[in-house]
């Protein structure tokens, strides 16, 4: 898979993508990101990509001028169709399902804002999917930017060596993470559950499906209204016992047609 990245500071973009998974992936050709200086474009010879907006307030905006030709030559460089994804509040808002359809587009453009954002006749002329990584605002799209494409490599086949870690994080089965322990045995006092020193495997997997359920009911109940009707059997059955043993009014009530 290939990523190219359009930013005013591709240091930041190029040095994040050399280590970890993402670093690992590209030394073996799973995976590259190509970080690609936006000035390249600019309309003068002071590198000027951004102006003031018209009709006054605080800030500078980045210039349809510059922006739109960088985006289309930067696609064009490349005879594999493309995936834009413009970095903004206001696009949808990244989760495991999105990263999931990321890493199926097999070649992402990624064009990364800055200061007041983009004049809306680039959002017109590039019909981008607009992506947000929640709702806060950053100095820049970088951080979202490397957000995106980190989230999607880890679910092209390969870039994670264990195939299994991808399958059991947060989200993937629409249950928060399980805790995990390692050496030593007690800390400070607190040791681990002796479920999972015991080597009884089908109980370590009961305790540890019963502790993402715990956790998700507590933490992110938000969360199990979304994902309550895909949920299989046994995972509804596990936390309808974890949230009476919570006093938790859980399970929701089933929508009447």
């Amino acid at each position: 898979m290939r990523c190219d990245v359009l930013t005013l500071f591709p240091a930041v973009v190029e040095a994040y993508a050399a280590v970890g998974i993402l670093g690992r992936a590209a030394a073996t050709g799973l995976f590259e990101v190509r970080a690609h200086d936006l000035r390249r474009w600019a309309i003068n010879r002071y590198g000027q990509v951004d102006d003031e907006p018209y009709g006054g307030g605080p800030g500078m905006v980045l210039m349809a001028s510059a922006v739109v030709p960088a985006v289309r030559d930067i696609v064009a460089a490349d005879a594999r169709p493309a995936h834009l994804v413009i970095t903004t509040p206001r696009g949808r808002r990244l989760d495991d399902a999105v990263a999931r359809e990321l890493a199926a587009a097999g070649r992402l453009v990624v064009l990364c804002g800055r200061y007041e954002g983009f004049d809306e006749r680039i959002h017109e002329a590039l019909n981008a999917d607009e992506i947000s990584i929640g709702d806060f605002v950053l100095s820049g799209g970088e951080l979202a930017a490397l957000t995106i494409i980190d989230a999607a490599a880890r679910h092209v086949p390969g870039v994670v060596g264990d195939p299994g870690s991808v399958s059991a994080d947060s989200f993937t089965s629409g249950l928060l993470d399980f805790p995990v322990f390692t050496r030593p045995p007690v800390f400070e006092g607190r040791a681990v559950p002796d479920v999972l020193l015991s080597g009884h495997h089908a109980q370590v997997a009961a305790w540890r499906r019963r502790e993402a359920a715990r956790l998700t009911l507590l933490r992110r109940p938000d969360l199990l209204r979304l994902t309550w009707p895909s949920l299989d059997a046994a995972t509804r059955e596990t936390l309808t016992g974890v949230a009476r043993e919570l006093g938790s009014d859980w399970p929701p009530a089933e929508p009447r047609d």
